[in-house]
């Protein structure tokens, strides 16, 4: 494998599939078995994983909630999506454990690094919910953080595209799509990969980016293995 410890950073509308809101059991079982697959090949794996099929921060603040009290509330959707993932991959047979930034002993541990740490030397996949616990910092930063606090060799944006590019595909079908860039390309091009905090704390760290597309069976075992998929974003070598 070409990376010994991993972040897999999950967006929220990515757990809900085709579905207009919510989970899909079968997107979370696609995942738990991937994972396990990666599990099972030695690669230490920790997953941070957003809130936006349950509720977004950004969109409660446009709708005239505070913008504080709208992210708290997109964090505890984090929670949950974090405790689906936990089922999901306990039942494919990977143990284990749902780490928060915001304490709440009865379902899930508290963040501790350490401890986080030593779960992925265990060979347990270690799911960090609630974001980084602050206001105004997306999970997209979180990722970034967390990926730098435990070491990660890199971090893997799991998305609904297979890779960055100039526009969006969805919308422009002569964009075209990027297979390398450098951190300063991104920030000063805005592409839309990850927030500029999260670049900028990738940057500083020489952490990696991969972006690929989740939805293709096996994607996250290729992207451990270092094989050519989505787009990677680095510091110039």
């Amino acid at each position: 494998m070409a990376y010994t410890r991993v972040l897999l950073k999950l967006s929220g509308e990515a757990l809900m599939g085709s579905q207009g809101y919510g989970i899909d059991p079968a997107i979370v079982q696609s995942i738990a078995e991937d994972v396990a697959a990666v599990v099972a090949s030695g690669t230490e794996l920790a997953i941070v994983v957003g809130g936006g099929n349950i509720f977004r921060g950004l969109k409660g603040s446009a709708a005239g909630m505070e913008r504080a009290t709208a992210d708290y509330v997109g964090m505890l959707a984090t929670v949950m999506n974090a405790i689906t993932l936990q089922d999901g991959l306990e039942r494919a047979g990977v143990p284990t454990r749902v780490q928060t930034a915001i304490a709440m002993q009865e379902v899930a541990e508290p963040y501790i690094r350490r401890k986080a740490i030593r779960h992925l030397e265990k060979g347990r996949v270690v799911v960090f919910g609630a974001g980084c616990g602050n206001p105004f910092f997306t999970t997209d930063t979180t990722a970034a953080l967390r990926a730098a606090e435990i070491n990660a060799d890199v971090v893997f944006k799991a998305t609904k595209v297979d890779g960055v590019y100039d526009k969006d595909p969805a919308q422009y079908p002569d964009a075209v799509k990027h297979e390398h860039l450098n951190f300063q390309q991104v920030l000063s091009e805005e592409l839309a990969v990850m927030d500029s905090t999260a670049i900028a704390l990738c940057k500083d760290n020489n952490i990696p980016i991969v972006v690929f597309n989740l939805f293709e069976p096996g994607n996250i075992g290729k992207a451990v293995a270092g094989e050519p998929i989505g787009s990677r974003i680095g510091n110039p070598v």
